[in-house]
């Protein structure tokens, strides 16, 4: 028995940030030439009461609706993201009620960034290929712009909020569509993407607000997002390529051998950089990170759908697909759509 993608649909907030919009709140961010390499444009951003498990919820609805999925099959629901409703219970259970799913299914929420929907898939993988579930609803979300200090104009640019939802199922054949996975970890930098205070480890105190400038004119403090953009652009461009190398080898396929790559998309500076260290053609390469900004552990189910309704990534197409971010972590795998 193996596992294989059979279906993803994703949702966006109604609010839409163009670029228009951030000048309008950073107007010196205008003489700025730097920000053209990042080639965004737009971004959509949740309204003040929505939540993580909303957009999920839209986006799983949307997953039913599109394609034709009946909800009653669904075995186990697995929620990525790094916002939930309640310190307890498991937001993935009021998901699951939201939903309408069966009483018989399993739910679970993991947190992670970036490297999320690659994690999710080998769960899912796992949940199938040991024979405990048939169909597998992974859902990743992020509304990680409610975290930016109002006036960090790199994290503002940078993100937007969003949602996929992929189903995973079984197949009858020994050949998996999701092969095999590579993973890292280097958790003694955890401190490149971090909001320091809220959590167990350092709560919410009277020093927590006092705000610092990191020498590029973005302003944050420890109650807000924080991330070392030079840290984390010199991480990428030293490990995807590795990573990318590892999971080739992996599953025994070489790097033509791939049809399209989908990188986590950070921004088209960072992985047009990847590309051109790895010598692969620009046409093998999906960026969708214009019109939606970075969607954390969402970009890569996104960019998928996105080209497959272009009809540019078709059936039977081999795509490396590779997280990496917050953590530090990061993981790769091989699909056939």
């Amino acid at each position: 028995m193996g596992a294989s993608i059979k279906a993803i649909s994703y949702h966006l907030p109604e609010k839409s940030f163009s670029n228009e919009g951030y000048f309008a709140l950073f107007p010196e961010s205008r003489s700025n030439e730097n920000l053209n390499k990042l080639k965004i444009e737009n971004r959509f951003i949740v309204s003040e009461n929505e939540v993580s498990s909303d957009l999920a919820v839209k986006s799983a609805l949307k997953l039913f609706d599109e394609h034709k999925i009946n909800r009653d099959e669904i075995d186990f629901v697995i929620f990525c993201a790094q916002e939930f409703d309640f310190y307890t219970p498991t937001t993935a259970c009021t998901i699951q009620a939201k939903l309408g799913l069966s009483n018989n299914c399993g739910a679970i929420d993991f947190n992670l960034g970036c490297s999320g929907f690659v994690y999710g898939l080998n769960i899912a993988k796992g949940l199938i290929e040991s024979d405990s579930c048939k169909n597998v609803l992974l859902l990743t979300s992020s509304t990680l712009t409610k975290t930016f200090h109002p006036k960090d104009k790199s994290s503002r640019y940078l993100f937007g909020d969003g949602a996929a939802a992929t189903l995973i199922s079984s197949v009858n054949s020994s050949q998996s569509g999701i092969r095999k996975f590579v993973f890292g970890t280097d958790g003694s930098r955890f401190d490149k993407i971090i909001v320091r205070d809220g959590g167990a480890r350092n709560p919410i105190n009277e020093n927590s607000f006092i705000d610092s400038n990191d020498g590029f004119g973005n302003i944050s403090n420890n109650a807000h997002f924080f991330m070392d953009g030079i840290g984390i652009f010199n991480f990428a461009l030293k490990t995807v390529p590795n990573l990318i190398f590892q999971t080739l080898e992996k599953n025994e396929l070489k790097l033509e051998q791939i049809d399209y790559f989908v990188l986590h998309q950070t921004n088209f500076l960072l992985n047009e950089s990847i590309r051109k260290k790895m010598n692969i053609e620009p046409e093998r390469m999906i960026y969708n990170i214009h019109g939606i900004g970075n969607t954390v552990s969402s970009t890569i189910p996104i960019a998928i759908k996105m080209e497959q309704d272009k009809g540019k990534i078709k059936k039977d197409a081999l795509v490396l697909i590779a997280g990496f971010g917050t953590g530090l972590s990061w993981s790769a795998t091989i699909i056939k759509i």
